[in-house]
């Protein structure tokens, strides 16, 4: 590991609704049961633009976006156990729990009543280094790509969950909005056995082609009915009136999973779409179980992420062009320290 600096570059959110700025600011040196790392890529998730566009209204300002980090230790506080200088380990959206309120108690502790959340109301990784709880760092031994890796810390974490949440015995699963998320937990569903029916923006030809690709049975517009009814959805996509539409979608007994932390207004429906035992729930963040379960099992299938980087400068455009939806699969910011190595181990080929 290089010599710790005083200072570093961060894209930093001034004020909601503004674009970020590029600043240098202090290195925070890692508090007892905290570790310092070195970033090397970090995803940009579409929770970032709630935050940014002010969807999400409690933000700490000033704050450093970013919730999908993978990077190595740097330091250690004097409490941290298990995790040494030069570890790979990724940092998710939930930072912080205190371990004592009654969520916590009865094992729910993504519900926790004072919890801290990375790049919302913890300072995240659109920098060169930042500071994370020892509980909420995970180890990722045998990172051979930061920013391949770096999508797996939220879209498939929370993706995961939302997929556990869907229940058991799933033979037909839709998956409504096939970005970052839904393509990585379309390939653990296919590799369960499940038919996987993706959907996508009317028309949007470019990623309907994509998750057929990835092994989805099907793929078509979110405005359409599938060939088969659905034994479970997730809803990936920020948009309330998909609810009626998957809840339409599915089958009796079947679960409607709403996997974002921010959605639109859900329209009015008819109880009749609801009734006959079908199940309609929300996700809410994280636990380690998920953290745990699913950085072990991604290696295995081996999930693949497709990946579109950019320097941690151009963190605007990457939030822009996720917006816009110009790409398949997750974005990820390359800091400048990992994108030279890169760039060196690619001359040398």
């Amino acid at each position: 590991m290089n010599h710790i600096p005083e200072m570093m570059r961060a894209m930093v959110l001034e004020a909601q609704g503004e674009p970020l700025q590029e600043q240098t600011v202090p290195v925070s040196m890692p508090a007892p049961e905290q570790v310092l790392i070195q970033i090397h890529a970090c995803g940009v998730c579409r929770t970032d633009l709630h935050v940014l566009d002010g969807d999400l209204t409690d933000p700490k300002l000033p704050l450093i976006l970013g919730h999908e980090i993978v990077g190595r230790v740097a330091a250690t506080g004097a409490n941290v156990e298990g995790l040494a200088r030069g570890d790979w380990v990724g940092v998710p959206w939930l930072g912080y729990t205190d371990q004592t309120c009654r969520f916590c108690q009865r094992g729910q502790e993504n519900l926790c009543e004072q919890a801290k959340f990375t790049g919302y109301t913890l300072d995240g990784g659109y920098a060169e280094y930042t500071v994370a709880h020892q509980r909420y760092t995970f180890p990722m031994p045998g990172v051979t790509d930061a920013a391949e890796a770096a999508p797996l810390l939220c879209a498939g974490l929370i993706g995961y969950r939302s997929y556990r949440l869907a229940g058991d015995h799933v033979e037909r699963l839709g998956l409504y909005g096939f970005g970052a998320a839904a393509h990585i937990i379309a390939q653990v569903a296919v590799d369960q056995g499940q038919e996987v029916y993706a959907f996508t923006r009317p028309g949007d030809d470019e990623k309907q082609a994509f998750a057929r690709d990835l092994g989805a049975v099907w793929a078509g517009g979110s405005d359409v009915q599938p060939p088969e009814a659905l034994d479970a959805a997730i809803i990936f996509a920020p948009v309330g009136p998909l609810v009626p539409a998957a809840l339409r979608a599915t089958i009796k007994g079947g679960t409607v999973v709403c996997a974002g932390i921010h959605m639109s207004d859900i329209p009015s429906f008819p109880y009749r779409i609801l009734w006959e035992e079908r199940v309609l729930r929300s996700v809410a963040n994280l636990t380690r179980r998920d953290g745990e379960e699913f950085l072990r099992l991604a290696p295995q299938i081996p999930v693949k992420t497709d990946v579109h980087r950019y320097p941690l400068t151009e963190a605007n455009a990457a939030l822009e062009d996720l917006r816009a939806g110009r790409f398949t699969g997750a974005a990820v910011l390359v800091m400048p320290s990992y994108q030279q190595k890169e760039d060196e181990e690619g001359d040398a080929l």
